[in-house]
């Protein structure tokens, strides 16, 4: 699913990577911010992959 995002992402224009797409516990998270998170294998990476998974962005 890591590729998929990669994919997705790589073809969003910059405008919209600066958009909210997943909120976890609270805190809103940008394209911009899941890149990194997802990039670097955090643990909210593996949380944000799955909450769009859930939505059906991925």
């Amino acid at each position: 699913m890591e590729s998929k995002f990669q994919r997705v992402y790589a073809n969003l224009p910059e405008p919209e990577r600066a958009q909210i797409i997943a909120i976890i516990d609270g805190r809103p998270y940008s394209w911009n911010v899941a890149h990194q998170e997802i990039t670097n294998g955090t643990r909210l990476g593996k949380r944000i992959l799955k909450k769009m998974e859930d939505m059906g962005i991925l």
